[in-house]
């Protein structure tokens, strides 16, 4: 599948400071400095609707992730996928009468052209969960033929993990077991599903149903893949049995991140299937939780179309930490816009403060998981003295813009 246009990151003087993230399972911040290249696995979109800003803030906290990495000397491997296939795709082509091939196909390009905009960093692969089917299924074969999995017996085909052969299961969420059905059932999860060993056996393949789309599964007969092993087979062929970041927002952790642990690590052999599980927070509307069902979306396309520049929407969803939920309010893109303009006014300044030791300092809150309050405060204190005339360093200006681009893909 393809990705979307890049751009130029400028090169910053010095090196970056390592970077260290909060890691879900383990439940603490952790130094995350791979040895050499980095690898990095973040889940992507169903195209069932456009782009909304908490899309739209998972996908900068991972790209700040890239971007520190990557200014620490680190070639990233970057892989997301796009769950082209699934239920809530299938339910929004039929509410609205519309083939879900073009429904897929539609709105994973404007996925790309939102990515663009915001200036993410794009994957090195961007791949489909529709493309990577025969891979899937491979897999869940072997797990099949490994105890690990098993065949309902109703008829329909469908395959099931057995979470009893995952002695870790749980490891990452550190969720209770009546938390755990609690989130699956809310989560896309099925814990009432007759037939199943246990209610948390997440599914691995859907047998054939007459009004849906299937694709030959070998042994497994046709069918398509459920969610967690097309993620865990996708991360495999690509990155390997480890992987030093798996990412997401945190609606993820259970069930998606959980049971695709589960998979990759009884599929290798090898524990853990991630070095660092991170998860970013939800943004809400004005203080009520952002839902398709409450029809309170805000829409990065929507935002575009209304002429809102994009770097203010990143700036806004820049001026909370990345781990926590909160809310999309208009005093938060004013504050956001308004931010924009002073550092745009004072990044073509004649002079300003030396900015060297603004870049150290950036650098310092980034690699403190991601402080990007602590980062926003620093700069506005530089901008702030800029354009009160204090400073007489010609080249700091420059360097400034340098710096917020590079570091938090911002450009002035």
């Amino acid at each position: 599948m393809e990705s979307w246009a890049g751009h130029e990151v400028p090169g910053l003087p010095g090196s970056g400071q390592p970077l260290a993230l909060f890691d879900s399972a383990r439940r603490a911040v952790h130094p995350a400095t791979p040895a050499g290249a980095a690898t990095m696995y973040v889940c992507g979109i169903t195209p069932y609707d456009a782009t909304h800003l908490g899309h739209a803030a998972t996908m900068i906290t991972f790209d700040l992730v890239q971007r520190v990495w990557r200014d620490n000397g680190h070639p990233v491997l970057y892989v997301q996928n796009v769950t082209d296939i699934d239920d809530p795709l299938l339910e929004r082509a039929q509410r609205d009468g519309e083939d879900w091939v073009v429904l897929a196909m539609r709105e994973t390009a404007l996925f790309r052209e939102d990515m663009e905009a915001l200036r993410i960093m794009p994957p090195a692969h961007y791949v489909g969960a529709v493309e990577s089917i025969p891979d899937i299924a491979e897999k869940v074969q072997v797990l099949l033929k490994d105890g690990a999995a098993y065949r309902v017996e109703d008829g329909t085909g469908d395959v099931y993990f057995d979470v009893a052969a995952a002695p870790r299961f749980g490891h990452e969420s550190n969720l209770s077991r009546e938390q755990m059905l609690a989130f699956s059932a809310e989560r896309g999860g099925d814990p009432e599903r007759a037939g199943k060993r246990d209610p948390l056996d997440p599914l691995l393949w859907r047998g054939a149903r007459a009004d849906e789309p299937s694709w030959p599964g070998g042994d497994l007969g046709p069918g398509r893949p459920g969610w967690h092993i097309e993620c865990a087979a996708i991360a495999l062929n690509l990155l390997g049995p480890t992987i030093d970041v798996q990412g997401g927002g945190n609606d993820l952790l259970f069930p998606h991140h959980e049971c695709s642990a589960a998979h990759a690590e009884r599929l290798t052999g090898v524990t853990p299937f991630a070095r660092h599980y991170v998860h970013a927070g939800m943004i809400g509307l004005d203080g009520e939780k952002m839902s398709k069902s409450k029809g309170n979306l805000v829409f990065v396309s929507r935002l575009r179309a209304d002429k809102v520049d994009s770097m203010a929407v990143r700036l806004g969803l820049l001026a909370g930490h990345y781990r926590s939920d909160r809310s999309w309010t208009d005093a938060v893109l004013a504050t956001a816009t308004a931010r924009l303009g002073r550092w745009r006014a004072a990044a073509a300044a004649p002079a300003g403060p030396s900015a060297v030791e603004l870049l150290a300092r950036v650098r310092g809150r980034l690699a403190d998981d991601l402080d990007t309050p602590g980062v926003l405060e620093l700069v506005d204190g530089w901008a702030d003295a800029t354009l009160a005339g204090s400073g007489t360093d010609a080249e700091a200006p420059a360097l400034m813009a340098r710096t917020v681009d590079a570091l938090l893909g911002i450009r002035l």
